[in-house]
């Protein structure tokens, strides 16, 4: 797959989106397309947005999508941070948010406290997940 594409899997059907991020190894050598994911199925579908900057592009899988759950990067510095993922989850019209890439490093760590309530107060489920727990989503 490319970015635009999709495949039909036969259970799920997978479409490559645009994503905004560096793509080099650390020898050097390119390391391709950054791209996030529409995975859906005739019950469910989610966006996964992979390592990216919060783009307009994002307004697109809102206009013709309809996603269940988004998981949206929020460490900032490598990635969009919390402010601008929440934007990107206006821009795809969804209010059911899992982050990801946060807390690996002193500084991608967030305040969870303080983004729990800015989502919220903005009327969005938010999830932030701890290692070695399982959610239900």
């Amino acid at each position: 797959m490319n970015t635009g594409g999709q495949w039909d899997f036969g259970k799920f059907r997978v479409k490559a989106m645009n994503a905004v991020h560096s793509s080099v190894f650390s020898d050097g050598t390119y390391g391709g397309n950054p791209n996030g994911y529409i995975i859906s199925n005739s019950e469910t579908s989610f966006y996964y947005s992979g390592d990216t900057a919060l783009t307009l592009d994002m307004q697109l899988i809102g206009s013709y999508h309809k996603i269940d759950r988004a998981f949206l990067c929020m460490g900032d510095n490598f990635t969009m941070g919390p402010d601008d993922a929440m934007i990107a989850s206006d821009f795809i019209r969804c209010n059911q948010i899992t982050g990801m890439h946060f807390d690996t490093f002193p500084y991608i760590k967030l305040s969870h406290e303080e983004v729990f309530k800015k989502y919220e107060n903005a009327g969005k489920k938010l999830i932030l997940p701890e290692i070695d727990k399982t959610y239900d989503l």
